[in-house]
């Protein structure tokens, strides 16, 4: 799915990958956008164990590492496709992240259910955020319950 969601940004687009700093969300990102070579792409993760190994990969040259999520947010957007799978773009962070969208743009978040093993805080964080982005009031968003449970969400222009 992110694959296919990065294969329709349009060009000179940006997409940010927020918790995928290991790179398979990036991977999959980049696998979508094929020999495109006029997206941005910043894959921002919160843990420099994972973030530093990505870096020294080989990636595309459109493809910039970020340490802080927080700071991709602010400085990066707007942007086409943001891929929402850590705690700094949903959890803490929600209201930046949807701000960070253009118009249109579309925002995959992964974890929206919880997982088994998770302690009495974490089991309702999930459904918080599914809720928030099912409810949120510039986005229209869909369920998928597939993998991990995704919410797929698209902001809305000052028009709709």
């Amino acid at each position: 799915m992110l694959a296919a969601l990065a294969a329709a940004v349009p060009p000179y687009g940006r997409i940010l990958a927020l918790g995928t700093s290991a790179g398979t969300g990036t991977a999959w990102i980049v696998a979508g956008l094929a020999d495109r070579e006029d997206v941005e792409v910043t894959s921002a993760g919160p843990d420099p164990a994972t973030t530093d190994p990505a870096h020294r990969g080989v990636w595309p040259s459109y493809v910039a590492f970020a340490a802080d999520e927080t700071t991709a947010l602010y400085e990066g957007s707007p942007y086409d496709l943001v891929f929402a799978d850590a705690p700094g773009g949903t959890f803490d962070h929600l209201d930046l992240t949807v701000a960070a969208l253009r118009p249109r743009g579309h925002l995959l978040v992964d974890d929206t259910q919880p997982a088994a093993g998770d302690d009495a805080f974490e089991l309702e964080r999930p459904s918080e955020i599914r809720k928030a982005l099912l409810d949120h009031p510039q986005l229209i968003s869909v369920e998928l319950d597939c993998s991990t449970a995704l919410v797929l969400s698209t902001r809305l222009t000052e028009t709709d």
